[in-house]
């Protein structure tokens, strides 16, 4: 029975890790997962973002970004559009971690 504790606590644990929002940027659009065009406006965003230092702080699917060094760490693979009708999501980097969300929840499956 312990064992059976054991296992599900180390799977709970495995799925809350998996889902921090660790993204690398990619160089070619081909190879994203989601086109990203970054707004000078919070206004125009479909997801506020903070950029968090640890992997640690990004949390689920809140807008909490932490940049991996390497492709195979990150859950999502974007790439940063120069024009806004070529993305599939606008953002907005913001300051503070407290400002960081969704303002337009039909596009929250992208970061899924």
């Amino acid at each position: 029975m312990k064992k059976f504790i054991l296992i599900v606590i180390l799977a709970l644990a495995g799925t809350l890790a998996a889902s921090a929002q660790t993204v690398f940027a990619v160089q070619y659009k081909s190879d994203a997962d989601v086109k990203v065009y970054v707004t000078n406006y919070k206004s125009d965003a479909d997801l506020v973002v903070y950029k968090c230092a640890y992997k640690s702080d990004a949390q689920d699917n809140k807008g909490l970004w932490h940049f991996v060094s390497y492709k195979s760490d990150a859950k999502k693979k974007i790439f940063f559009c120069d024009y806004k009708s070529d993305a599939d999501l606008v953002i907005f980097f913001c300051d503070y971690k407290s400002d960081a969300g969704w303002r337009n929840n039909s596009k929250k499956h992208l970061m899924y």
